[in-house]
Parts: C-alpha cells; sequence; structure tokens
C-alpha cells in the first residue's frame, strides 16, 4: 500500500520537477551557446580551452623514446658504455643524423622466466616530423632488431606519441 501524497506536496513536487527541466533547457542554451563562443575563438586558444595548447610556432612531430638494457643472459658481462657507444655510432647517429637525446638510466623488468632483472640502461629519444613517421617506424625497428640480435636480448622498449615541437 503507498502512502497518501496530499495536493499541496504533489504540487510542490511538480514545481521541484518544472524548475528543474527549465534549469536544463537554460544551461544547454548557455553550453550551447560557449561553444559556438569558443568556435569563433582563434586555434590556439581553442586548443588551450581544450585543455591542450597548441603554439602557432610548433609543427607535429613523433616522439618516440627506446628503452635499451645492458644486462644479458647466460652469463654474458653487460654491455659496456664503449659498446653502446659504438652502436649509436655505427647504427643510430647514420638513422638520425638531426639529432637525437641520450640518456643513462636503471631499468627493471621481468623477462620470459619470471626472473625480475635491474640494469644499467640507455633511454634514447628520437623527434621527427609526423609525415615522415613511415619511413622513421622503419629505421626504428631496424635499431631494435640489430641490438637485440647483437647482444642476444629479448627486447628494445619503444613508445611513441605524437607532440608539437620546433627547433
Amino acid at each position: 500500500m503507498t502512502p497518501h501524497t496530499s495536493r499541496p506536496a504533489r504540487r510542490t513536487r511538480l514545481a521541484v520537477l518544472l524548475a528543474a527541466l527549465l534549469c536544463a533547457a537554460g544551461a544547454s542554451t548557455a553550453f550551447a551557446t560557449t561553444l559556438q563562443e569558443r568556435d569563433a575563438r582563434p586555434s590556439a586558444v581553442r586548443a588551450e580551452v581544450s585543455g591542450t595548447y597548441q603554439s602557432p610556432h610548433t609543427k607535429p612531430y613523433v616522439r618516440t623514446q627506446l628503452f635499451f638494457g645492458t644486462g644479458r643472459h647466460g652469463g654474458e658481462p653487460p654491455i659496456t658504455e664503449e659498446q653502446f657507444m659504438d652502436f649509436l655510432d655505427e647504427y643510430v647517429t647514420p638513422r638520425f643524423p638531426d639529432g637525437l637525446t641520450l640518456q643513462e638510466g636503471y631499468g627493471q623488468w621481468r623477462d620470459r622466466t619470471g626472473s625480475i632483472n635491474g640494469e644499467r640502461s640507455y633511454e634514447l629519444i628520437l623527434l621527427y616530423p609526423r609525415e615522415k613517421a613511415e619511413a622513421r617506424d622503419a629505421d626504428i625497428e631496424y635499431l631494435r632488431d640489430r641490438y637485440t640480435e647483437m647482444y642476444e636480448l629479448e627486447s628494445v622498449g619503444r613508445v611513441d606519441e605524437q607532440v608539437r615541437a620546433d627547433f
């Protein structure tokens, strides 16, 4: 059995519902107006409003980070700094002569046997125009394959992201 609702209580609920509907209609009109105003702004300001500022002074680029470990399996000694710099000079620089950034770090990962390995590592950062991404992809995959084959490693980590840059 449902409790009996008095006529004044029903009127109050109806008034509250009507007020909520009117507020929602006003909010959607205000939202549409805000969107129209936003779209009339210059593109750099529109990007800023959406949360991703895009300077008119930068261009679309791809940023690729490669993570090269130096630990080896089967009792082999770690890859030395000299060996890595030779790899950089012989294989990386000829493919990316416009520039790169190399940072030394420490990496930790779980190998295919389930062991957790910690090792000195190198992070290679490459920036290249987005329109050259397909050609750069082949070079990057060559570097990953070459390094893992040379030193009998499981992998070289890779991260790609779209960015805006200028030099």
